[in-house]
């Protein structure tokens, strides 16, 4: 009985999607061949490949969402730039 739950366990987890966060700060870095901005924190993000890359600069405070990957990378899922 107790293999049943400690495999039903695994498998949710196994399952379970991304953990999803957000985070904001200034863009110190834009490398349009990766796809991917770099915050002031030192923290870097891939960008999605819709995204309209002439809206971003270095210097812009951004808000980001944000899921993590299986391999650590932080795929944005979401970006405001406040005003």
């Amino acid at each position: 009985m107790m293999r049943i739950a400690v495999a039903a366990l695994v498998l949710g987890l196994l399952a379970a999607p991304a953990l999803a966060a957000d985070t904001e700060g200034k863009i110190t870095e834009v490398d349009p061949q990766a796809m991917t901005i770099t915050l002031d924190d030192g923290s870097t993000y891939k960008l999605p490949a819709e995204i309209d890359m002439s809206a971003i600069s270095d210097g812009v405070q951004v808000v980001l969402a944000y899921q993590e990957n299986d391999k650590g990378e932080r795929q944005i899922t979401d970006m405001f730039l406040p005003e």
